[in-house]
Order: C-alpha cells, then structure tokens, then sequence
C-alpha cells in the first residue's frame, strides 16, 4: 500500500505556492496551485501540507497566515483522477477475505487527514480567503482554519456523499462546532451547494467581500484580518487558539477516528466505484448499495 507521496525536493512544494511578507512582514500566504484541474487535492498536496505548516511554525517572523486558492476556484477539493491509482489498490483481486487490505485503508485514510490536521494543530493563526467554488477536501481544510472570509460568489459543498464516500477528512468532526448540527448534517446527505449569505448566516464565514472583483477584495480582508492578528501578542494568541481548540480536540479526535475506520471497512464499494466512473465520464450514477 503506498501512502501520498512526493518527488518535490526539500524547501520547494508542487501544491502550494508560499509568499512571506508580501503584504505584511509577519504574514505569509499559502496559496493552493493543484497541480490538478481547479487546485484539485492530489498525492502532492496530501503529502506537503504536514511540512507546510511545520515551516511555517518554524519561522519566528510569520505569526499568521493566509490560505487561498489560485485561479477561479478555491479547490475542487480531491483530485480523483490522481488519486485513482492509489485507490485502485483497495479492490480486491478475489473474494477471498483478507483483513489487512482494510487496515491498509484505514492507514491511508489516516496519512491523508494528517494533512488537514496540520492546519487546525499549527502554531501558525490561518485565515481562509475562499473565492469560486469551495468543494469536498476543501471544505475539510477551511474548517481547520481559525477564520474563513469567502468572496460573493463563492459556494461551499461536502460533495463526498455524491461519490460514494464517507467525508473522512475532518469537516464532519469540526463543521458542527462551526455552523451546528442542522446545516452540517444537511450539507453532508444531499452533498448540496450553499451560497456565500447561507454561508454568512450560519458562521462558516464571517465576511463577504462584495464589489466588482470579489476574489481580490476576499483576499484584502483575509489580509487585513491575518494581520491584526499578527499585532497582537504571540504567545497569547497561540494561547487562545490552544484554549479554543482544548474543548473540541477530545470529540474531533473521537469523530476522525470512527469515521476512518468505517470507510477501512466500507470504502472499496461498488457504488464508489459507480460514483467515480460516473463523474469520470459525466453521466448520472446509478447506485445499488454494494
């Protein structure tokens, strides 16, 4: 079983592109690059984003950081067409019963949350800067964030469930602390579009940049916010966030855990490989629950 990898040398990232002090000396922007089709979460970003954050960290001048998307389009969320060979080790080759393919999977699945879970455990304050749409894995990486700014026409979806997927990545143990069971569990079963007001009302975000270049004014406040943020005293604010995400860790742990688990018990099913076929060759799926 081969987890995310990446052929990128050490100090350069072929997901993100970083900027330190462009705007501010004590911010940095971590702006999402794919390599895939609308910043699309393939094997590379799955694998970087660990050691993203950790270099931010260890940079005593950054103090918070912006994450935003490059192009129309925050994120697509997961690249299905290059993760489709590492998933296609999870088939089974015959029927007969082999435990270990399930606790590959749950190892998988487990290495690829690290990713999302580096964001919401870093040292670093972030500030989401979210313009187009806004779809599955990224919704799992906004909900790490400390704040999320999104541009008027941006849309949010936990679009796994039209793929056959539990969402795993973590946006089913965070979204509810943010935006509350009724809308979490809404989004999570129709895998709907919300719009950027829906999204305001409910708290996903706090701000809406308005006017005729949206996803630049999206990035202005999530500048303008990152570094009043950056202002204040560090270690205080590092101790806020740590008293913040004290009284979630314990549950968001608990939730993660179970929910890899079910897909090392659930995920190779025909009916996501129906989804992703489907998706693949833009037809409607037919789903038989196997």
């Amino acid at each position: 079983m081969s987890t995310p990898t990446t052929s990128v040398t050490p100090g350069e990232f072929a997901s993100v592109r970083i900027e330190k002090g462009a705007r501010d000396p004590h911010v940095a922007q971590v702006t999402l690059i794919g390599p895939g089709p609308h910043n699309g979460m393939g094997p590379d970003f799955w694998a970087e984003m660990p050691r993203v954050m950790a270099e931010l960290d260890a940079d005593p001048q950054i103090r918070a950081a912006v994450i935003a998307g490059e192009g129309r389009n925050f994120s697509y969320g997961l690249d299905l067409v290059a993760m489709m060979p590492q998933f296609m080790e999870f088939l089974p080759a015959d029927a007969a019963p082999d435990a270990s393919r399930n606790e590959r999977i749950l190892d998988f699945v487990e290495t690829m949350r690290q990713a999302i879970d580096a964001v919401a455990a870093a040292r670093t304050p972030t500030v989401a800067a979210i313009q187009g749409r806004c779809i599955g894995g990224a919704m799992d990486l906004i909900s790490a964030c400390d704040v999320r700014h999104g541009a008027a026409d941006s849309t949010y979806s936990i679009r796994e469930v039209k793929v056959g997927i539990v969402a795993d990545m973590g946006s089913l143990g965070r979204l509810p602390h943010i935006i509350g069971q009724g809308l979490t569990r809404e989004l999570a079963l129709t895998g709907r579009d919300i719009d950027a007001q829906t999204a305001l009302r409910y708290g996903l975000i706090t701000h809406v940049a308005d006017g005729p270049d949206s996803a630049a004014g999206v990035l202005d406040s999530a500048h303008a916010t990152a570094a009043e943020i950056a202002g204040n005293p560090p270690l205080v604010v590092r101790g806020t966030r740590e008293v913040l995400n004290r009284g979630i860790d314990g549950q968001i742990y608990e939730s993660n855990r179970y929910v890899a688990t079910w897909n090392a018990g659930f995920l190779a099913s025909a009916d996501m490989m129906e989804a992703i076929s489907s998706t693949l060759e833009k037809r409607p799926a037919e789903f038989t629950g196997r």
